[in-house]
C-alpha cells in the first residue's frame, strides 16, 4: 500500500496535464510546438499528450465589439461622429488563432474594417439618410461588407449598429443656430397664414353677420307694416261700428295722456273738454 500511494499521486499530480474539459461556452485547438493538431468544438472531458501538446481555449459565445468615435464624411460634404457597435463570434478556431490569436487584436481588425467599409457607405448617402431615413439599408450593406472579410480571421460577423451619430462638437452650434433660425422662420410663417385665414374668417363672419341683420330687419318690417295694417283695419272696422263712441274714446284717451292729478288746467267755457266734465250721469 505504501509503494501504491505515491504512485496515485504523481498521476494525481499529472493528470492536468493530459485530461482536461472544455465547458458549453468554450471552444479550443490542440497544438504540438507550435503546430496545429485538432479543434475542440463539443464540450466535455478530453485528452492530449502530456507535456507535448497544448490547449488554447477560445469563447463560443456572441461576443461585442464597441468602437470608439470616428469621423466620417457624407456624400453631401457634412461632417459626422459616429459610434457603432459591432456583435461577433469566432467560427474558425484554427483560422482565428493562425490571424489574430488573441481577443485583443481581433476586435482591433474588426474596428479596421467596420471602419473602412462604414466610411465607404457613408460617403454616398447625405446626412439626413444616415440619421434618420436609409440608417437600417446602410447598416445591412457595411454588415455584408465586412462579413465578407472578416471570414478570412474566422470571425462570424452578427451585426452592425450605430448606436450614435452626431455633428462634430466645433459645429454644433453653428447648426443648432441655423436649426433655430429656420424653425422661427417656419413658425412666423404659419403665423402670417394664420393670421390670414383668421382676417378672412372675420371678413366672411362679418358679411354673414350684416346679410342676417338685413334679412331680419326686412322681416322685422314687413312683419310691422302687416300688424299696423292689421291694426288700422280693426279701428277702422270699429270706427266704422260707432263713429261717435270711437271719437269719445279717442278723446278720453288724450285728456288721459295730458291730465293727471296735478294738471292746473284752463278751458273756454265753450271747449268741448269742459262741457264734458260738466256734464252729469
Amino acid at each position: 500500500m505504501k509503494r501504491i500511494l505515491p504512485i496515485i499521486i504523481i498521476l494525481l499530480l499529472l493528470t492536468p496535464s493530459f485530461i482536461f474539459t472544455v465547458d458549453e461556452r468554450q471552444q479550443a485547438i490542440i497544438t504540438e510546438l507550435g503546430e496545429f493538431k485538432r479543434a475542440i468544438l463539443e464540450p466535455g472531458l478530453h485528452f492530449k499528450k502530456p507535456f507535448v501538446e497544448k490547449i488554447t481555449r477560445f469563447e463560443k459565445r456572441m461576443l461585442s465589439t464597441d468602437a470608439p468615435p470616428g469621423q466620417y464624411l457624407t456624400l453631401d460634404k457634412k461632417r459626422l461622429v459616429v459610434d457603432f457597435l459591432a456583435r461577433w463570434r469566432i467560427k474558425d478556431p484554427l483560422v482565428f488563432f493562425k490571424s489574430v490569436r488573441n481577443m485583443f487584436a481581433a476586435n482591433t481588425r474588426i474596428e479596421d474594417i467596420v471602419y473602412s467599409e462604414l466610411r465607404e457607405e457613408l460617403a454616398t448617402h447625405n446626412i439626413n439618410e444616415v440619421i434618420a431615413e436609409n440608417r437600417e439599408l446602410i447598416m445591412d450593406k457595411v454588415k455584408a461588407g465586412s462579413s465578407a472579410k472578416l471570414k478570412e480571421y474566422g470571425i462570424e460577423l452578427i451585426d452592425v449598429r450605430i448606436k450614435r451619430a452626431d455633428l462634430p462638437t466645433e459645429v454644433q452650434q453653428s447648426v443648432f443656430e441655423r436649426m433655430i433660425a429656420e424653425r422661427q422662420r417656419i413658425s412666423k410663417r404659419y403665423r402670417s397664414e394664420g393670421e390670414e385665414e383668421s382676417a378672412k374668417i372675420r371678413a366672411r363672419t362679418n358679411k354673414e353677420k350684416d346679410i342676417i341683420i338685413a334679412t331680419s330687419y326686412a322681416k322685422s318690417e314687413k312683419i310691422k307694416g302687416e300688424g299696423d295694417k292689421i291694426a288700422t283695419q280693426i279701428y277702422s272696422d270699429s270706427y266704422s261700428k260707432d263713429p261717435d263712441f270711437y271719437e269719445f274714446w279717442r278723446k278720453l284717451e288724450a285728456y288721459e295722456k295730458i291730465i293727471d292729478e296735478n294738471s292746473v288746467i284752463f278751458l273756454p267755457i265753450d271747449s268741448y273738454l269742459f262741457n264734458l266734465l260738466k256734464k252729469k250721469y
